[in-house]
């Protein structure tokens, strides 16, 4: 049996002109996730991530907090969807940067709608591939740990879609169970996945046990 631990990136900066990169917060919470894999005696045999910057970051951050350095497998399926494109297949017209918890919520309830349209094919977000080749993209990584890392520990480090994307392949989800998964995944939530040659089974799911002291309570975050 193997463990396989999937992150989801830190804080990153929701609004801003590049999302793509880690709040200050967002290191922070990548840092205390490694601290506290290295408090567990957790050591890793494979490190694989998306190749986004946030992504990188974490990983970094991580393995920072752990005192540790090594080198990770890139890949590209464990990428997120572009939820710009997203939005704007449902929702021509531009939107404003969110500034208020209306326009948030309004956000949200535009990307739950284009996520739906998505998976079901009648739409085609302008840049991104076809929602069956999206889950390829996460089943290929699933695969190559089973089939590379049996009887190992595996950290990939990746976004809320790939992660709720992973759990619904294992699981069987429908996707409106999946999208409700992606949209309470946590910055640096761990999922974890036992695993033999064969198959995956869901342990955990959107977990924090490194920041459940009082103190680190506003360390919590969902962007």
């Amino acid at each position: 049996m193997g463990t396989l631990y999937l992150v989801r990136h830190g804080q990153a900066s929701f609004g801003a002109d590049d999302y793509d990169q880690l709040s200050e917060l967002g290191h922070r919470q990548s840092v205390r996730l490694g601290e506290y894999f290295a408090h567990q005696g957790i050591h890793f045999d494979g490190l694989i991530a998306g190749t986004l910057r946030r992504h990188k970051q974490t990983l970094a951050g991580i393995l920072q907090g752990m005192n540790r350095a090594g080198e990770h497998l890139s890949w590209e399926g464990l990428n997120e969807y572009d939820s710009e494109a997203v939005i704007a297949a449902v929702h021509p017209e531009p939107l404003k940067k969110p500034d208020s918890p209306e326009m948030y919520r309004h956000h949200f309830r535009l990307l739950r709608d284009g996520l739906a349209q998505w998976m079901a094919g009648t739409t085609s977000p302008r840049g991104m591939p076809a929602y069956g080749d999206f889950v390829a993209g996460v089943a290929g990584a699933l695969d190559h740990v089973r089939a590379n890392h049996y009887g190992q520990k595996v950290l990939i480090v990746t976004s809320g879609g790939p992660i709720s994307t992973a759990v619904g392949h294992v699981l069987g989800t429908s996707p409106e169970t999946t999208i409700e998964l992606n949209l309470r995944i946590r910055n640096t939530a761990v999922t974890e996945f036992a695993f033999t040659p064969k198959r995956h089974m869901l342990v955990t799911f959107n977990t924090l046990p490194h920041l459940d002291a009082p103190e680190l309570r506003d360390w919590v975050t969902y962007a």
